[in-house]
């Protein structure tokens, strides 16, 4: 059985949404999901599982949340090979150029750390609609069948 390990920084709320959204899709694929607030993540538990996915918001001019930091410092440190990984965040395109950089940031530090991305990452505005749900179950459904196929 697969397991997936999703990670959420919210501020709002959205993000955890997003990340509910994607658990939901991933246990109804048959995955063993584990959730947590990004604060609250050690890197070794999150590194553990087959699927790692991140959902965390960019506050202000395209800075990422302050809770994630040393979460993000590691990711980048750890040897994440054999992994299948994906990126997910809401935002608000009210920033323009900076709308939803940490999901950029987080796609360029799972490559960093040697991981295989199992989908495109994701961009939300604001909360979560109907054809945000879709892309977010189309994600999940990516994230699985990468991760089956290796």
């Amino acid at each position: 059985m697969l397991t997936a390990h999703v990670v959420y920084a919210t501020m709002t709320g959205n993000n955890e949404e997003v990340a509910n959204i994607v658990c939901d899709s991933l246990t109804r694929q048959g995955v063993d999901v584990i959730e947590t607030e990004i604060s609250q993540t050690d890197i070794d538990d999150f590194r553990k599982a087959d699927i790692l996915v991140v959902c965390a918001y960019t506050y202000d001019q395209g800075a990422m949340p302050e809770e994630g930091l040393d979460f993000y410092e590691d990711l980048q440190e750890t040897d994440l090979t054999g992994k299948v990984y994906g990126v997910a965040g809401s935002g608000d395109k009210f920033y323009g150029e900076y709308f939803n950089t940490t999901v950029d940031h987080f796609d360029e530090a799972f490559k960093q750390a040697g991981a295989t991305a199992g989908a495109e990452k994701v961009k939300i505005d604001l909360e979560p609609y109907e054809e945000d749900v879709e892309q977010l179950n189309e994600f999940a459904t990516g994230l699985v069948k990468t991760a089956s196929s290796r």
